[in-house]
């Protein structure tokens, strides 16, 4: 069984920062892409970030330039650092991985972090 384990989620003032983790635990080959999605209120969930198991990155116009994706393949661990939070920002965060075991790969989601714009 996979685990995606996700933490940091918190309130914050517009202008600030914070920063998601998510950590994969369970038993598995290896993790090829991980990636942050979000989903506000009343709206479809909507990716953030995805880096791919060497390090590239694709981000969400309305993120670039504010957000950065990175990852430790050693500790199976995706990171999400926002700065220059906007309230339009406010959602709730998930991880996704696409996780390696046998010849197959499978998605697996977080349970979701709270992030609060507000002033």
């Amino acid at each position: 069984q996979v685990q995606l384990v996700e933490s940091g989620g918190a309130r914050v003032q517009p202008g600030g920062s914070l920063r998601l983790s998510c950590a994969a635990t369970g038993s598995f080959f290896s993790i090829n892409n991980m990636g942050w999605y979000r989903q506000a209120p009343g709206k479809q969930r909507e990716l953030v970030g995805v880096i791919t198991r060497g390090g590239s990155t694709n981000y969400a116009d309305s993120v670039k330039g504010r957000f950065t994706i990175s990852r430790d393949n050693a500790k199976n661990t995706v990171y999400l650092q926002m700065n220059s939070l906007k309230p339009e920002d406010t959602a709730v965060y998930y991880c996704n991985a696409v996780v390696i075991m046998g010849r197959s790969d499978y998605g697996y989601w977080g349970q979701g972090t709270q992030v609060t714009v507000s002033s």
